[in-house]
């Protein structure tokens, strides 16, 4: 009865140990897909960046003359209306001190 059970307890260890092989081995090719999913991931999100980054650059660029232009109209504006400047300017920094004392 002893060899039959020493049998019995061979064939499970045996069992197992294939089981863990095949397991290390599945655990190989998942780590490998993973890897290969997550490289072709990363290189989706950089082209993407790329992809936005240029036209955030051509918006920009689109941008520059229209906001010099409105840059020398305020400038004119504020040379020819040096006292309403002051004012604006004033209220403007009344109007952050009491946003940053309302804050505290």
């Amino acid at each position: 009865m002893a060899s039959a059970f020493s049998r019995f307890r061979g064939d499970i260890e045996d069992d197992l140990e294939a089981q863990v092989a095949r397991l290390t081995k599945e655990l190989a090719m998942l780590r490998k897909s993973a890897g290969k999913r997550g490289s072709v991931a990363y290189g989706d999100a950089r082209g993407a960046a790329a992809d936005l980054y240029g036209d955030l650059r051509e918006r920009f660029i689109e941008a520059i003359p229209i906001v010099r232009k409105q840059a020398k109209a305020a400038d004119r504006a504020a040379r020819d209306n040096p006292t309403v400047t002051a004012a604006v300017v004033g209220l403007a920094v009344v109007g952050l001190l009491v946003t940053m004392i309302a804050r505290r």
